[in-house]
């Protein structure tokens, strides 16, 4: 049995866009990780006025054992619904004496702070996306992980639904693909990094420049490849766009529309995780998994400064 640490599970404080919001009970990413490998008491789940996304499937063979969030109360109350046995008082105890630890999307963009006990210890790591807000902040991440050897993972789920990885499978029956398109809703890094981590899934890496041709809070981001590929990412707020996701891939004999089935999505990814606790296989390059940060940045500065970035500019 894996024994897991679970951490920044129990609420949700959206600050990723700079602002100081309350933080709210419950946790969608952290609710679903726990039910899925833990199951839950679904009349407990109902007991309070909170987020709880119910796991549809089960991962065997692994348990979380210990949880850690900021607000310890509502912690209890996600160890009582899904059985977790210690509550713990801060994020490093939590990666204390346990197998593996899953480090969950908890508003901040900044959840990769949580990796660096785990790392250091030696211990699995899953950092929830995205990985950071920024390239810089990514690539060290990146060092961390290459400096200890520590087995990590940082992805997003969409890259593991059986659409985009049945998709892959396809690439030969529709011929070169030169250009693509992916769109989801939300803000550009937070949200986006869904529709790009699609991309990524089917034809991989390599990007090298962004040119965002869009406004504020519409992002149409034409994303340039070095085998001379172009995709367009096309990213907004839900004042203008219906969130949801979509990879359009146009090759020289045929063409793909994908709206990927999220159903059991968080499952998916968990069980790319448990396979690289136990066989040390990691399913996402980290270096690729700052690459996508990197692009979502430039996106980004390429509509603030009205120009082509390059990817090389925030790598350096």
């Amino acid at each position: 049995m894996i024994r897991i640490g679970l951490i920044a599970a129990a609420t949700y404080r959206p600050s990723y866009r700079g602002t100081d919001p309350p933080r709210t009970p419950g946790s969608f990413h952290g609710t679903a990780f726990a039910s899925t490998y833990n199951g839950y008491d679904e009349i407990k789940s109902k007991r309070w006025d909170w987020t709880f996304a119910a796991a549809g499937r089960r991962i065997d063979g692994a348990r979380v054992v210990k949880v850690w969030d900021p607000d310890r109360a509502w912690a209890e109350r996600l160890a009582e619904v899904c059985d977790i046995s210690q509550v713990c008082d801060t994020p490093e105890e939590c990666s204390d004496d346990v197998d593996a630890v899953i480090i969950v999307d908890d508003g901040s963009g900044e959840q990769s702070t949580y990796a660096v006990h785990p790392l250091r210890k030696g211990i699995p790591t899953f950092c929830d996306k995205p990985l950071a807000m920024t390239a810089r902040r990514a690539n060290e991440i990146v060092r961390l992980v290459r400096e200890t050897g520590t087995p990590f993972m940082s992805a997003s789920s969409l890259r593991f639904v059986p659409d985009i990885v049945s998709l892959r499978n396809e690439i030969k029956d529709i011929g070169d693909v030169h250009l693509a398109t992916a769109a989801c809703g939300n803000e550009l890094v937070y949200y986006g990094i869904h529709a790009l981590s699609m991309y990524y899934g089917v034809l991989g890496g390599g990007a090298v420049s962004c040119l965002n041709a869009g406004q504020p809070d519409r992002n149409i981001v034409r994303v340039r490849f070095a085998d001379g590929r172009d995709l367009v990412l096309v990213v907004a707020e839900a004042d203008y766009m219906q969130a949801g996701y979509q990879l359009c891939l146009y090759g020289t004999r045929d063409r793909r529309t994908v709206s990927p089935d999220l159903t059991d999505l968080y499952c998916y990814l968990q069980e790319r995780f448990i396979h690289m606790v136990r066989t040390g296989e990691e399913p996402v390059p980290v270096e690729e998994e700052a690459e996508l940060i990197a692009v979502l940045e430039a996106g980004k500065r390429s509509l603030a400064e009205g120009r082509e970035i390059t990817i090389a500019e925030l790598v350096e």
